[in-house]
């Protein structure tokens, strides 16, 4: 298989596996996203889009690396998020903050999910982190790919 040929399934395993963890954490473990979780998946629903481009489109290595650079894009956004909750830098947005207005009481109420606290972690790392780790890395993986030159075959 040549580089472009796994820069495309990776691009497109990579988003897809992301975006399905989130929807899983979501519906079956009840992990509701926030405001910056959501900042983090559209990116992804991007690179989905713009990795299946490069299986039809003209110029793969052009959509492909798109795809790579959204992927990226939703890692750093991530990494914005980790720190959020870890308390590095303050958020950005009124999710941030508790917002007292509201009244609890009532049950027709979204319920507010707060950007600062990570509703999940494992070995010290949340949703928010591992996002950064896996596209991030993922995405230069996927860059590598396309842009280092590949090996010929030799008989």
């Amino acid at each position: 298989m040549t580089g472009i040929a796994q820069a495309r399934w990776l691009a497109l395993a990579l988003s897809g596996g992301l975006l399905g963890g989130a929807y899983i954490s979501e519906y079956v473990f009840g992990l509701f996203p926030c405001e910056m979780c959501w900042w983090q998946r559209w990116p992804h629903f991007a690179a989905l889009a713009l990795a299946a481009l490069a299986f039809a489109a003209p110029a793969p290595r052009l959509w492909v690396g798109l795809a790579a650079v959204a992927i990226v894009i939703s890692g750093l956004i991530g990494g914005f998020h980790a720190g959020v909750e870890y308390d590095w830098w303050e958020g950005i947005t009124p999710c941030a903050v508790v917002d007292f207005s509201r009244d609890v009481m009532d049950p027709n109420a979204v319920p507010l999910v707060r950007c600062d606290v990570a509703p999940w972690s494992l070995f010290g790392i949340s949703l928010a982190g591992f996002n950064f780790l896996f596209s991030c890395l993922g995405g230069i993986a996927i860059l590598a790919l396309i842009l280092l030159p590949q090996k010929r075959a030799t008989s």
